[in-house]
């Protein structure tokens, strides 16, 4: 019984408040009627009763939010994170004006009062599952009386992933074109990791404002890292989070990869006047690239299906001569899928602009 009061009075409260929660300027359709439902078996093995058409959908963290703003971004009725000014470019306008509610991982700050109030007709959590993934699932559909499903999507499932959403959603023929693309950018770069055999680059994906922390081998946030290059990080303790493992300008003297990747506001501008530095290999041979950014990490942070850029970005700049395909070209196809955004050259020169001819070298 307790169930059925509180959901009483978020409907109660959203009848009476519709009109002044600030809704976005793109009209987001009601909520479906409760008698039309259907069930869903969630790759946790759930079994979720959800609307028969699902219209309105919060994300439960920045993952689900890039598969959503992929291929229903119009039913997105509520972001876990907003976007700044330079992310904002590419996402549609209203996306703005949509409530903020935090997410369930990572930061951890969701905000289960604020997605009742919003009353959406689901809340999708997509990625990789954590041992406790149904025990969460059930956790915060039961904080919030909202039903709550899992879809896993891995680096190489993510095809089967948007497949699933496109028939969730009745969305089949985007949720196949998003398909191909992934599926046809895991089959480039396995064709140019195997033309690369043994003589993968050696190379350091550098973070931090001083450039002083390291993605390590083995961690979530490597996978591409790990597939396609050298990753001379090789620490005892690799760390699960985004932020990698802290080390010195010792170790990565002793580690001398071939190239360094900067992590976007880290020390890329300043390496190349600094005499400690410029004693690598990377710099002195102007072999240091920043990895691009708008409106996500190419390489991750999070590590979503942003890294299929990655992907695409480290076969071009590292094995020009296997990258048989247009970076250009590839990109803005990318951002005209996933983004619903046209991609002009400027803008690509722009976000490539530290990212394709390698850094300057040493005075």
């Amino acid at each position: 019984m307790k169930y059925y009061r509180v959901y009483a009075s978020i409907v109660l409260f959203l009848l009476v408040s519709i009109n002044v929660q600030g809704a976005p300027k793109k009209e987001i359709p009601p909520a479906s009627p409760a008698a039309e439902t259907r069930l869903f078996t969630d790759s946790a093995g759930r079994q979720v009763a959800l609307p028969g058409k699902i219209t309105r959908i919060v994300p439960s963290g920045a993952l689900a939010q890039m598969f959503l703003l992929a291929i229903a971004p119009d039913r997105i009725c509520a972001v876990s994170s907003a976007y700044g000014p330079d992310e904002a470019e590419f996402v549609p306008s209203y996306f703005a004006e949509l409530p903020v509610v935090g997410q369930f991982y990572g930061a951890a700050n969701l905000n289960p009062e604020e997605i009742a109030r919003i009353g959406p007709d689901v809340v999708i959590d997509i990625g990789e599952p954590k041992d406790t993934i149904a025990q969460d699932m059930d956790a915060i559909a039961a904080s919030i009386g909202i039903p709550t499903i899992h879809i896993t999507a891995t680096l190489r499932t993510t095809p089967q992933a948007f497949r699933t959403l496109g028939k969730l959603l009745d969305r089949e023929a985007k949720g196949e074109a998003l398909a191909r693309f992934c599926e046809k950018t895991l089959s480039a770069a396995e064709g140019i990791v195997s033309q690369a055999g043994t003589h993968k680059k050696s190379v350091l994906y550098c973070l931090g404002k001083a450039g002083l922390n390291v993605l390590a081998q083995g961690t979530f946030h490597t996978e591409v890292l790990d597939w396609m290059v050298d990753n001379r990080a090789v620490v005892d303790n690799p760390s699960s989070r985004g932020s990698g493992n802290e080390t010195n300008l010792e170790q990565i003297l002793l580690w001398d990869p071939e190239v360094i990747l900067f992590g976007p506001g880290s020390i890329y501008p300043a390496v190349a006047q600094d005499p400690t530095w410029g004693q690598l290999r990377a710099i002195r041979n102007s072999a240091y690239y920043e990895v691009p950014l708008g409106p996500y990490n190419w390489m991750g942070s999070p590590p979503s299906i942003n890294r299929y850029l990655g992907m695409l970005w480290l076969g071009r700049i590292l094995y020009p001569e296997y990258a048989a395909y247009d970076l250009y070209t590839e990109t803005a196809e990318y951002y005209r899928l996933f983004y619903s955004h046209e991609l002009s050259r400027e803008q690509f020169d722009r976000l490539t602009a530290r990212s394709i001819s390698g850094g300057p070298v040493p005075r």
